[in-house]
């Protein structure tokens, strides 16, 4: 019943958004009847393809995904920009609705024959005409001349609205709108395709050994192998992170969106990862929906280290890792108590968690640093304002009830194949002491 209820919700808002689009895509700037058909028909197929790309995309076998999801994607993006630009420019449109509605004076014709025009529509002789506040009145009558037709023109032609301007005003933002919506997507799809940018981060721990300082930690998230992102992908990001000689690597969850038997090859370049002290992984939420137990398997067989709420020394620094909080749901949670209790306070402690939020569980076992993923920084400004109503941190360090919390952008992308404003990264993350 839930389910069904959501699923209503969801159509009901993409029809309205929709309806929104060709409001001031198609009936507002187009002014043919054969314009206007192929522009609803056209806005009601792309309000289709949205629905129908979310149900392939779990029905349909992975090789044969990227039909729908290449196109359906896209447009979700671009629906997205389309609706925030052009809520945005309702503001100049309320600005400029008195200029579109101005009284627009056109040209008379003053060479109309007067002995041509009826008899009762020219001016009738009077006796006795003399100014009124309104004009020449029949001091008899009381009544105002009757005009002539050529004379009546002007006030009739004066009185009318010019439907060019709404018509001007109207395509010119709506062009505003599409010029900046496609620049948008256009540079996100780049940017989501482009390799991993390379971030140094230093960050100082007050219990750091000094023999431990300059250790470097190699961390990536939201991987996210699946119809759009596959074996070349992993294989760049291991490229890029044995370039930088890293101390461990850390995969904080979303390694993948499909299961072991249609992404195992993808994943399997992460057994050429090198760092001095391993390599480890927490599982993300995206894991819990394409079979976490077989990917556990598959991640250990690889040479990564999964940690299931569980820590261990790496050199008098204790390295911890806990399940994602959406495991809950199949008896698989977080369970902060087993990964972090007993443990020596005075050494200092950094925890993989896959989400931001989990870091006041966090914060109430000591830990000094949690490194997370999750966010994708928000992917698409300015989507990022809604992720900050639910995550603490969105992107970069921040703090977090006294426990420092690095997330990073992640290195792939889910749903569009869009990074607008928020580029694919890899953290190179520098612990040093206070």
């Amino acid at each position: 019943m839930f389910i069904a209820l959501f699923l209503v919700v969801v159509l009901l808002v993409i029809g309205a958004i929709h309806w929104y689009l060709w409001k001031r895509l198609v009936k507002d700037v187009v002014t043919t009847r054969r314009g206007r058909r192929v522009g609803t028909l056209v806005v009601v197929l792309l309000g289709v393809l949205i629905p129908v790309t979310l149900v392939g995309s779990r029905v349909l076998p992975l090789k044969q995904q990227p039909v729908l999801a290449w196109p359906g994607f896209l447009w979700l993006a671009l629906m997205f920009y389309l609706l925030v630009t052009l809520a945005v420019l309702e503001l100049p449109r309320l600005a400029l609705r008195g200029w579109t509605l101005r009284r627009t004076p056109q040209p008379v014709d003053n060479s109309v024959d007067s002995s041509a025009l009826p008899v009762d529509s020219a001016a009738r002789p009077v006796q006795g005409v003399v100014d009124g506040p309104g004009g020449p009145v029949d001091d008899a009558t009381g009544l105002e001349p009757a005009r002539s037709s050529a004379e009546a023109l002007p006030a009739a032609v004066e009185g009318r609205f010019d439907p060019s301007r709404r018509l001007l005003l109207g395509r010119s933002l709506a062009a505003t709108a599409g010029v900046l919506s496609v620049a948008a997507v256009g540079i996100g799809t780049w940017q989501a395709k482009s390799a991993p940018v390379l971030k140094r981060v230093p960050i100082r721990l007050a219990k750091l050994p000094a023999s431990m300082a300059g250790f470097k930690i190699a961390l990536v998230s939201d991987i996210h192998l699946g119809p759009l992102l596959g074996r070349s992908h992993t294989e760049r990001i291991v490229r890029i992170i044995n370039s930088v000689d890293a101390d461990l690597v850390a995969i904080v969850g979303d390694l993948v969106d499909g299961s072991v038997a249609e992404l195992g090859p993808a994943a399997e370049p992460l057994q050429d990862l090198k760092a001095r002290h391993g390599s480890f992984f927490v599982t993300g939420n995206h894991e819990y929906f394409s079979g976490y137990k077989e990917w556990i398997d598959e991640v250990n067989s690889l040479g990564v280290r999964v940690l299931r709420n569980e820590r261990l020394d790496i050199q008098g620094i204790d390295l911890a890792g806990v399940n994602d909080v959406t495991g809950e749901d199949v008896g698989d949670g977080p369970d902060f108590a087993k990964a972090l209790d007993g443990r020596d306070a005075s050494r200092p402690v950094v925890l993989l968690a896959h989400q931001p939020v989990q870091a006041h569980d966090a914060a109430k076992h000591g830990v000094d640093l949690q490194l997370s993923g999750h966010t994708h920084g928000g992917q698409m400004v300015p989507f990022n304002l809604l992720v900050g109503l639910e995550a603490p941190v969105v992107a970069g360090l921040g703090t977090v009830d006294g426990t420092q919390v690095y997330v990073t952008r992640g290195a792939g992308f889910w749903g569009p194949p869009v990074r607008f404003g928020a580029p694919p990264d890899i953290s190179i993350v520098e612990l040093h002491g206070a």
